[in-house]
């Protein structure tokens, strides 16, 4: 192998994981503005510079919700790394959200 594919391979060993997450709402309800509050927080604290956060409100993207068969808002998908997670609810139980998302060992 060629010194590139070892830099690469390298590279991609040591940067800490990327987090990609959509957060689906009903609308500016307050359970709703605080699961964003919170997601936000908890990404910025502990994910700082390494994850994206997708807001989607429900009621204007009923599509995006039935995709990805949402039965209760607010919830939030941790689409990467995978596998796939979500969390219901408005994310105020910090421990539950860190655990849930994977976000301790990040």
């Amino acid at each position: 192998m060629s010194n590139n594919v070892h830099e690469f391979e390298r590279r991609i060993e040591s940067e800490p994981p990327r987090f990609s997450f959509v957060l689906f709402v009903a609308g500016a309800s307050s359970r709703s503005l605080r699961a964003v509050q919170n997601a936000k927080a908890a990404c910025e604290e502990l994910l700082a510079g390494r994850y994206e956060l997708e807001i989607v409100d429900i009621y204007k993207n009923p599509a995006a919700a039935r995709d990805e068969q949402i039965v209760a808002v607010p919830t939030l998908l941790r689409k990467l790394p995978a596998p796939l997670r979500q969390v219901i609810g408005d994310l105020s139980v910090r421990q539950r959200l860190v655990a849930s998302m994977g976000m301790a060992a990040a």
